[in-house]
């Protein structure tokens, strides 16, 4: 057994470094015969390095491959070389140690390999120009190269000790679905070195593995795809899908089935491409996909792959709703069932799954598959907790500032010239006069002044009495003056408590009677006018509470009732009101709102033309000052409480 597997793994190695590839006799007798043939194979020095030049009679696919360091194989498909007419000349000190021409067979198509051998290890790129192929070789940094393998035998390489598992148990071979790992991924299952988990020698890498190195590509979809296959050259104009594709075989050593309904043809001009990218971009260009079971790759049209999953998960929908049901009871602490009903039926049952509820024991009864059932009864122990409970405490602040000055004066006299007093005109008219100030309209009485503006409801005044002896002339004089302030403050704090998630409102105040009359009908409706919290609590997961709050002060003004058209009084509503929604810590409070207003009024009451005259003016005007201002603040702290 030990036996036949290692011959089995050999042939595998052989197929890997190309040597099986190499059958001269077969190709002879069982290829068609290629119309392309090799013309000339030459060196010629450029700027920085030697260029190899290979030319046939017509443009021809090929494929530029690298099986270690120090070789170059080109393969050319359906060329022929035995009529190769110039031996390959090269320029001395180039990396070129020597050329092979070998003819051989792959897929049932002639090839002609042009096999490269070099002195030393160099850089190189493939192009094509027409009908002539051009290998440049660049001089490779000096860095530590690995020697190239002895000509012994390479070591056997087994794909199931490389995948870590063991060959003589029963599920060594296991047929594992991998589909969406990279198919380099695969291709290092099966090239990983048997020995090296053993200490022995290790072989070769495939198809140029040294020189692999990783690209990313990104997609349309902005998604990045990394690419790590070994660097490869293509050309193909109008070559079969399914050969291009099972040459991918070769050149990645991965196991390579494809499907019947593959066909078409291909059209490849690729550069120096990791292998697995010219892959994949084969596959995309044809509406392919791939699987990867284990080390084989299964290559088929994506509808395949697509009907083949759909018709898998029905089976395994099928065998999931094969069996017998079960009845489980559950009777809910803290949870309401109905509220849960929905939830466990989109979530944990299957189609056969039935939920019904007992309203009276909140108790929830299931029938499903038992499987089924244990994830129902999982969920429902995870939603049936006690939540913590919030206290939201609300603090409503209202002040007023009052500030109010006023200073007036009012003054008057009276002067006769009478025959009484001995000072009457001498003259016949007017002989006597009496004269004095009036403050009222003309036809009154004489006023006690000349000029009234005093302060009205002055708590304070000063007044000054002059006159003569024998009261020919009198002079009255009075000042009143006015200074108001005051401070006000309203402190409200509803506070409340609640579950999480849980609307809650608490109202404080009083409901204002409001009659209307219709047709012949008086009917009494009331209004609120209170103290109002409205909160919906939720606690995150990170301690934190979210709270959508709603906080109306409203007060009835006594002082300004207007009278409806049924003759009651109505008083106006002074409401402060704020919406919102705030994160808080547990224990944090925060200003949710706040209003200031601020109003300033001065007047002066005078008296035409005579206020206007210098140092006098103030004894004919009458000046007020008013300043109002009012703040309203309002504070949220949440506590949470736990249960």
């Amino acid at each position: 057994m030990t036996a036949t597997r290692g011959f089995a793994l050999f042939l595998i190695t052989l197929v890997l470094t190309g040597t099986l590839a190499e059958r001269p006799g077969v190709a002879a007798g069982a290829a068609a015969v290629p119309t392309v043939q090799l013309k000339t194979i030459s060196a010629r020095p450029h700027a920085g390095g030697t260029s190899l030049v290979v030319e046939t009679s017509e443009p021809a696919p090929y494929v530029a491959s690298r099986p270690d360091p120090l070789t170059i194989l080109l393969d050319l498909r359906n060329v022929g070389g035995e009529r190769l007419t110039d031996a390959v000349s090269q320029p001395a000190g180039g990396p070129i140690a020597g050329i092979d021409v070998e003819a051989a067979e792959a897929m049932g198509a002639p090839i002609s390999r042009v096999r490269v051998r070099l002195a030393r290890p160099a850089e190189y790129q493939v192009r094509s120009e027409r009908n002539t192929i051009v290998v440049d070789f660049t001089q490779r940094k000096a860095t530590a190269t690995k020697q190239p393998a002895q000509a012994a035998a390479p070591a056997a390489i087994d794909p199931i000790a490389a995948l870590g598992l063991d060959a003589s148990a029963p599920q060594a071979r296991p047929a594992v679905k991998v589909q969406g790992a990279t198919l380099a991924q695969a291709q290092d299952a099966v090239q990983a070195p048997a020995g090296a988990a053993s200490g022995g020698p290790t072989a070769e890498p495939a198809a140029g593995a040294g020189a692999a190195t990783a690209v990313t590509v990104q997609t349309l979809g902005g998604q990045g795809r990394n690419y790590t296959g070994n660097p490869i050259s293509l050309d193909f104009q109008g070559a079969d899908l399914r050969s291009v594709l099972r040459m991918f075989s070769e050149i990645s050593g991965l196991n390579i089935v494809i499907d019947p309904a593959v066909s078409g043809n291909v059209d490849v001009m690729m550069t120096d491409v990791p292998w697995d990218q010219a892959l994949d971009m084969i596959l995309r260009t044809n509406k392919l996909g791939y699987i990867l079971e284990g080390t084989i790759v299964r290559i088929a049209p994506l509808t395949v792959l697509a009907d083949e999953e759909i018709q898998r998960r029905k089976l395994q929908s099928e065998q999931a709703l094969a069996g017998e049901l079960k009845v489980m009871t559950k009777t809910l602490s803290y949870a309401k069932a109905e509220e849960l009903e929905q939830l466990i039926t989109r979530s944990a049952l299957s189609q056969r799954g039935i939920v019904q509820v007992d309203k009276r024991t909140n108790t929830m009864i299931i029938t499903d598959l038992q499987e089924r059932i244990v994830t129902a009864e999982s969920l429902l122990n995870t939603l049936d907790t006690p939540q913590p409970q919030v206290e939201i405490e609300a603090r409503i602040v209202q002040t007023t500032k009052d500030f109010a000055r006023a200073l007036g004066v009012q003054w008057g006299f009276g002067a006769r010239a009478d025959a009484a007093l001995g000072n009457t005109t001498n003259l016949a008219f007017p002989n006597s006069a009496n004269l004095g100030g009036r403050a009222g309209a003309t036809g009154q009485p004489p006023a006690p002044g000349a000029v009234n503006l005093a302060v009205g409801g002055a708590p304070s005044a000063v007044g000054l009495a002059l006159g003569s002896i024998n009261g020919a002339f009198n002079l009255d004089v009075a000042l009143s003056a006015l200074e108001r302030s005051g401070n006000g403050k309203l402190l409200s704090t509803p506070r409340i408590s609640t579950q999480n998630n849980v609307e809650a409102e608490i109202t404080q105040g009083v409901q204002i009677p409001v009659q209307t009359t219709a047709n012949q009908t008086t009917t009494v409706s009331f209004k609120d006018a209170a103290l109002t919290l409205r909160v919906i609590p939720q606690i995150t997961a990170a301690g934190t509470v979210i709270m959508k709050i709603a906080v109306e002060n409203a007060a009835p003004d006594f002082s300004r009732a207007v009278t409806t058209d049924v003759g009651t009084a109505a008083p106006p509503i002074n409401t402060q009101r704020a919406n919102t929604t705030v994160l808080l810590a547990d224990g944090q409070t925060t200003v949710i709102g706040g209003i200031y207003t601020s109003q300033e009024q001065a007047s002066s009451d005078r008296t035409p033309g005579l206020s206007r005259v210098p140092f006098l003016n103030w004894l004919f005007k009458r000046d007020a000052v008013n300043n109002q201002s009012t703040e309203l603040l309002i504070f949220i702290t949440p506590r949470i409480t736990k249960v």
